[in-house]
């Protein structure tokens, strides 16, 4: 527990990186194994990741983020897509995620049938299927930045860019899948900042 909790304080949105450092190939893998052996949803997997590595392209994501430094000072930059269209009841990608588990076929259509009642009752009056799958993508960004600030490797989630200039530059299908968020990961150039969080008492309620 002391280790996480050393993680989670190591970790902050690291706004200046130094490009002269870079992240060893087995390390950036094991980030990306934390996003993808993540909770979602279902099992859903709602997240696809772009490793984002030429420098024309991130060039050009960094002008969609706003012009932001992280984006061309960071060691490696992954962009976070959320999954429409394949999360939708009925799809063959949802039966595939189902049927992988090999249940017997009467619990197979009785997971089917819970999930499209889900889906009716519970995403489509609060929120659209972006949304929801958002909100999957960021349980895998948590887990990789955590897992980055265990290895000693800065991080910074960027939710600052035109969502239609990232799709643009991705030559997405915006029906199938869009930009959630981007983050960047490498070694902080200069001191941490400070970190601010409420008090324990001023969150937390017991019923």
């Amino acid at each position: 527990m002391n280790d996480f909790q050393e993680a989670l304080r190591f970790r902050h949105a690291c706004k200046q990186f130094n490009p002269q450092r870079q992240i060893s190939e087995q390390d950036f893998f094991s980030i990306l194994e934390f996003g993808r052996l993540s909770p979602s949803s279902f099992g859903m997997e709602h997240w696809k990741f772009i490793v984002v590595s030429t420098q024309d392209k991130r060039q050009a994501l960094q002008e969609a983020c706003w012009g932001q430094a992280q984006i061309t000072e960071s060691s490696h930059v992954v962009i976070i897509l959320a999954k429409l269209s394949a999360v939708e009841p009925g799809s063959d990608y949802v039966k595939a995620q189902f049927q992988r588990r090999n249940l017997p076929q009467e619990a197979y259509e009785t997971y089917l049938d819970k999930y499209a009642s889900y889906f009716k009752t519970e995403i489509e009056p609060y929120m659209n299927t972006f949304a929801w799958s958002s909100r999957q993508c960021y349980i895998a960004l948590a887990n990789m930045m955590t897992g980055a600030a265990a290895l000693g490797i800065d991080s910074c989630p960027i939710e600052g860019f035109s969502r239609a200039a990232v799709n643009e530059l991705l030559s997405l299908d915006t029906g199938d899948m869009q930009t959630a968020v981007v983050v960047t990961f490498g070694y902080r150039a200069g001191k941490q900042t400070p970190c601010f969080r409420q008090a324990a008492d001023k969150i937390i309620e017991t019923l």
